[in-house]
């Protein structure tokens, strides 16, 4: 569905939607069924990719944004 053209009622339903890749990929741990009905997606493959991207954002909270360099590092 296209969340910009949703009707009012339906966008009242919508709590509010992830604003981090990990917020993103704690939804999609946690309801993924819709893409595997039908074997679209296997399982596994979702799995995979949760745990990928966990290990990106790993990654990415251990270097400082430019925004910490302007603020704390410029002398």
């Amino acid at each position: 569905m296209n969340l910009y053209h949703l009707p009012e009622e339906e966008k009242a339903k919508l709590k509010h939607l992830p604003t981090s890749l990990d917020e993103a990929l704690n939804a999609l741990e946690s309801d993924y069924e819709y893409l595997t009905a039908g074997g679209v997606f296997p399982e596994e493959l979702i799995k995979n990719f949760i745990k990928s991207k966990r290990e990106d954002c790993r990654e990415l909270s251990k270097i400082p944004h430019p925004a910490e360099f302007d603020k704390y590092y410029n002398l």
